[in-house]
């Protein structure tokens, strides 16, 4: 697995753009951290635990096309292959992993890169650099939480249990964006930036069950 891992890092309120754009999105800052610098301002949303949840996905990915979100990362429970119609709509590269529940693996690890050449699917553990970063994502906390004290990434992003949080271990960021689906709480998601290492939380829609 070490092997493996050296090769891998080798104020809610809906903007004026969002409202603009029909997207019943919200946002606001979720956490700082200390003064990293990168080397550019790009912005990357981590989404998981969709679960077929067609609308508040199409939901995610236009706001992350309006506002100039380069990269995007879904860790896991995307489930089935007809969602991978919608995580193709976003403009920038998509990167996925699995999660418990995977859905026709088959069909899904054919069609990225294939039907859907800017989506590109990793399996259970997927590595990308971006904006200066060595990013790392799974669907598992615990495995999530390991790859971070490994001190190999700067980021490590997972999902699984449904709850956002965002921590740091040494000088590692370690991010659950909670869920999309909204079962266990509000849905949404989270953009980061490279840059400044914000964290930013966005909402979208409501939780299921609820007005």
């Amino acid at each position: 697995m070490l092997e493996l891992l050296k090769i891998l890092a080798g104020q809610h309120e809906v903007s004026p753009t969002a409202a603009k754009a029909g997207l019943a999105c919200k946002y606001k800052p979720f956490v700082f951290f200390r003064g990293f610098r990168g080397k550019n301002n790009m912005r990357i949303a981590i989404l998981s635990d969709t679960h077929d949840h067609i609308v508040n996905l199409r939901a995610a990915v236009k706001y992350c096309n309006a506002y100039s979100v380069s990269m995007l990362i879904h860790c896991g429970d995307l489930i089935s292959p007809f969602m991978l119609d919608e995580l193709a709509r976003f403009s920038g590269a998509g990167h996925l992993v699995y999660g418990n529940n995977p859905g026709d693996q088959h069909v899904i690890s054919q069609a990225c890169g294939l039907k859907f050449p800017s989506l590109s699917h990793h399996g259970v553990l997927g590595a990308v650099e971006a904006g200066g970063l060595k990013i790392a994502f799974t669907h598992y906390p615990q495995m999530a939480r390991g790859l971070a004290c490994q001190g190999l990434f700067d980021v490590v992003c997972c999902g699984h249990n449904h709850r956002r949080q965002v921590e740091e271990i040494g000088a590692c960021l370690l991010i659950n964006p909670g869920e999309l689906l909204g079962k266990d709480g509000q849905p949404g998601f989270c953009i980061l930036q490279c840059e400044t290492r914000e964290v930013e939380m966005v909402e979208v829609g409501s939780p299921i069950g609820k007005d």
